[in-house]
């Protein structure tokens, strides 16, 4: 039997043009349950139990405030895309790639589940320890495609503050989550369909 030698392992960037659709949901599916393990991981040790941060409120004000914010940040999109060159949003692709042929019920679920795991580790976990503000930062380097223009990284940037706010206003994080998802799902639907009539 041979001995794996871990010196001959050959790293090279990979573009999203060269993964094929099955290997994009692969890769979108394993990041988001990274981001989830580690999201309670780091709420366990931040002694914090998981299930109470996901205990759903009596009241409907962080459907509202999530609502809210989630047609604040469509708008400013959507006024943006109206005057910004596509160039300068460009993602490399990754959107349009995740959502053109999607199903509707496909792009609500990847919503979802992409609201959720974002959403324990970034605002749980992460913005419990260093606040709004610096969970920001992170959230938008970690939302690496998007670093290559300044447009959408200030957008996701603004975007996660928001988040963070109103999970602090709110004091739940199903607020950041109904935004997020929202967000997501509206984004989704409009690459999709938009596509679909050109």
């Amino acid at each position: 039997m041979r001995k794996f030698d871990f010196r001959n392992i050959k790293i090279r960037k990979v573009t999203v043009d060269e993964l094929n659709d099955k290997m994009l949901l692969v890769n979108l599916y394993i990041t988001q349950a990274l981001s989830l393990i580690i999201g309670i991981v780091w709420l366990i040790f931040q002694g914090r139990n998981p299930i109470s941060l996901l205990k759903v409120p009596t009241d409907a004000d962080f459907i509202w405030w999530g609502g809210g914010l989630a047609l604040l940040v469509l708008i400013f999109d959507l006024v943006i895309s109206r005057f910004v060159p596509e160039e300068a949003s460009d993602d490399g692709g990754v959107n349009e790639r995740l959502f053109k042929l999607r199903p509707v019920w496909h792009i609500a679920a990847i919503s979802l589940i992409v609201a959720i795991c974002e959403e324990i580790l970034f605002r749980g976990a992460i913005q419990y320890s260093i606040g709004p503000y610096w969970t920001s930062i992170v959230f938008a380097a970690i939302h690496v495609r998007y670093l290559r223009h300044w447009i959408p990284t200030g957008l996701v940037f603004s975007i996660s503050y928001g988040l963070g706010v109103v999970m602090t206003h709110t004091g739940t994080i199903w607020t950041p989550i109904a935004a997020h998802f929202l967000v997501d799902l509206v984004m989704g639907c409009i690459i999709r369909f938009r596509r679909e009539d050109s």
